[in-house]
């Protein structure tokens, strides 16, 4: 087996040593190499793993890139929001917020969706750290998957090496500052909700499930079944696709295999038109008077609704207006976080359990 100093070799030998390698010599991650050879993102890192950075790099003969360090105040006054589907309400009220904070500081925000593909997300990434743009928001949940988590944080340590800056809205880990609302708290409440309202059969309609967010939501409405003393067997949780057909078939399927269902909670709102309009027309069900409902998230027109729909509410144009504003303040050592409460609205679409 090769020594570590054949491996080094090896390397130089190649071509130019690139910060990938510096990183995976100190035993640290792509964006604390970074931090502690460039100061990227203006945050520092601890003395002891400076020097270990440092002493990967000299060991390596690593280079920096001067020129990308010289670029770093060359950036463009754009801001790059990448979300999941710009027609989904949830994001466009997100849009709308860091648009509006934007607007006031003269920054162009420049709209990308994913449709859930992970890969374009990297891709679109890429494409702003070409043109130089400011900053980048990643809006949509962040998926399972450790080949595309790890591509995309490199991409990432790389824009900010670069001097870009890299917020999200929702949790993603690592040190990247966060927008975070309180998903996990939210899902607890609606279920807390619908059980001092009598429901013990309350299923769930989840969206994707290697998705974050959905985990999240998820974690929280088990969490709370637990402590309350119930459950949630597999046959009262489904997964659509986060839209209105994909909840109204959901909704169908949930009570072919549980029809003593009283309660619902969608996880989130297009899916919880979905599921009254399943109920209402397709299973001949009163709402609420023979199942209750609630949605997430509070888009604009769940008050619209007939019955108007409880929901869990969350600032969505707070937190896109939140998320730019991180991007626009001073920079500082670690990552940063703006944590999100949530509220519960109760409307027409929830009652007491039918007796």
């Amino acid at each position: 087996m090769a020594n570590a100093g054949s491996r080094n070799r090896a390397d130089r030998s190649t071509g130019a040593v690139t910060l990938q390698q510096v990183a995976r010599q100190a035993g640290v991650s792509l964006a604390t190499a970074s931090r502690a050879l460039h100061g990227a993102g203006g945050r520092s890192v601890g003395e002891e793993l400076r020097r270990r950075v440092e002493a990967a790099a000299a060991e390596l003969n690593y280079v920096s890139n001067g020129p990308a360090q010289a670029l770093a105040s060359a950036t463009a006054n754009v801001v790059g929001l990448i979300v999941h589907d710009v027609g989904d309400p949830y994001f466009a009220a997100i849009a709308a917020g860091a648009m509006r904070v934007a607007r006031e500081r003269r920054l162009m925000v420049m709209i990308s969706a994913t449709f859930r593909e992970p890969g374009l997300e990297l891709e679109y990434l890429r494409g702003l750290r070409a043109q130089r743009a400011r900053a980048v928001v990643l809006a949509g949940s962040g998926a399972a998957g450790a080949a595309d988590a790890d591509r995309l944080a490199a991409e990432i340590a790389g824009f900010q090496e670069e001097g870009g800056r890299v917020v999200c809205v929702g949790e993603r880990g690592g040190e990247l500052d966060t927008v975070a609302p309180d998903n996990r708290g939210g899902a607890a409440q609606a279920v807390r909700a619908l059980w001092e309202r009598g429901h013990r059969r309350i299923g769930v309609v989840a969206g994707p499930q290697e998705l974050t967010t959905v985990r999240h939501r998820l974690d929280g409405a088990r969490q709370a079944l637990r402590e309350l003393g119930g459950e949630l067997p597999a046959e009262r949780l489904v997964a659509a696709d986060f839209t209105r057909e994909g909840g109204r078939a959901a909704a169908r399927r949930l009570f072919a295999q549980e029809p003593g269902t009283t309660a619902v909670l969608a996880l989130n709102d297009v899916m919880a038109t979905g599921i009254l309009a399943a109920l209402r027309q397709d299973l001949g069900l009163s709402v609420p008077g023979q199942v209750s409902v609630v949605g997430f998230d509070d888009v604009p027109y769940a008050a619209d609704l007939r019955p108007a729909l409880s929901t869990v509410r969350l600032p969505l144009e707070v937190a896109g207006a939140e998320a730019v504003r991180l991007i626009l303040d001073e920079p500082v050592a670690g990552p940063r976080r703006v944590h999100l409460d949530t509220e519960l609205v109760l409307r027409d679409s929830t009652g007491p359990a039918p007796a």
